[in-house]
């Protein structure tokens, strides 16, 4: 007899069978735990590269996270940023600090409203996000042209379903409006 969270070859193959969305075998143990496995290794694995590129530097994925998202929006607020990373600003200011330190991102008041902090990446730290970004670009190339568009298409949608609504709002202000056509 079959255990709870087992199945059997019929199983498997009625729901092999099915269309993605109506494919009960998803709803299985087992199968959400794949998941989470994939997610694990596939982010362990994207992530690689650009570590061992920020350790000979002696950074680590926040001064990363950080270098990504100023890099995407050049003049971004602390506040904004904040709110994308879901950190404290005690946390923000400890990977803040050094970067500002060693020349990779500067911090200038908003024009509008001078208590605003801006922050933009220094020719230093452009090199240095393109360079990261470089090694992670070539990772997902290769997935992607391996997947093909179809597969490519579901990634982008479990992924957005995997966000909360905070991070769906994040994800669309850093899109802009000239990405609305892309959106789902």
């Amino acid at each position: 007899m079959p255990t709870r969270g087992s199945t059997n070859n019929a199983d498997m193959a009625e729901a092999r069978a099915l269309p993605a969305g109506r494919n009960l075998l998803f709803l299985r143990e087992e199968e959400l735990r794949l998941a989470q496995d994939l997610l694990f290794f596939g982010y362990r694995d994207f992530t690689a590269g650009a570590d061992a590129i920020l350790a000979t530097l002696d950074m680590g994925r926040a001064h990363h996270r950080v270098l990504h998202f100023v890099g995407r929006r050049p003049g971004i607020t602390v506040g904004e940023l904040l709110g994308i990373l879901g950190i404290t600003k005690q946390s923000l200011g400890r990977v803040l600090q050094p970067l500002m330190s060693d020349g990779y991102v500067v911090q200038a008041p908003g024009e509008v409203d001078r208590r605003q902090r801006r922050l933009t990446l220094t020719e230093k730290g452009v090199t240095l996000e393109r360079r990261l970004f470089e090694r992670q670009r070539e990772t997902v190339m290769r997935a992607y042209r391996e997947a093909g568009p179809a597969a490519v298409e579901g990634f982008r949608r479990v992924m957005r379903g995997l966000m909360g609504e905070d991070a769906q709002a994040s994800l669309t202000r850093l899109q802009g409006p000239e990405a609305e056509g892309t959106r789902r």
